[in-house]
């Protein structure tokens, strides 16, 4: 997982670039607004890096995560869907989500629960 996702922030430097409390960074993981897993060694909670802007989390990321948990994805499960090349996207769908095309991702993240 960790090499799928690339770069990863633990969570208080999520909590130091949101300019928030690390309190509201776990608030922000257990709403679905985030995504955290263990990585590294010693294994530390970190976030993906790409589901950071420089205003925030990714607006659409929240409603995304919520699709896919009702699909039946687990955390880690979500973490590689969104991070997985798709050549008719094409890219991954955490990119799709950056650029504002949500509504795309959203259906094929529906799809997957048929």
């Amino acid at each position: 997982m960790a090499e799928l996702v690339g770069d990863w922030l633990p969570l208080p430097d999520v909590a130091e670039r949101l300019g928030v409390q690390v309190t509201k960074v776990h608030r922000l993981i257990d709403d679905g607004t985030l995504l955290a897993v263990r990585v590294g060694q010693p294994p530390v909670r970190s976030v993906p890096t790409d589901f950071l802007t420089d205003e925030g989390p990714v607006d659409s990321l929240r409603g995304t995560i919520s699709v896919l948990r009702d699909a039946g994805f687990g955390d880690d499960e979500a973490l590689r869907w969104l991070f997985t090349p798709d050549e008719s996207l094409p890219g991954r769908p955490i990119d799709a989500l950056r650029t504002g095309r949500k509504t795309e991702i959203r259906r094929r993240a529906q799809a997957l629960a048929w």
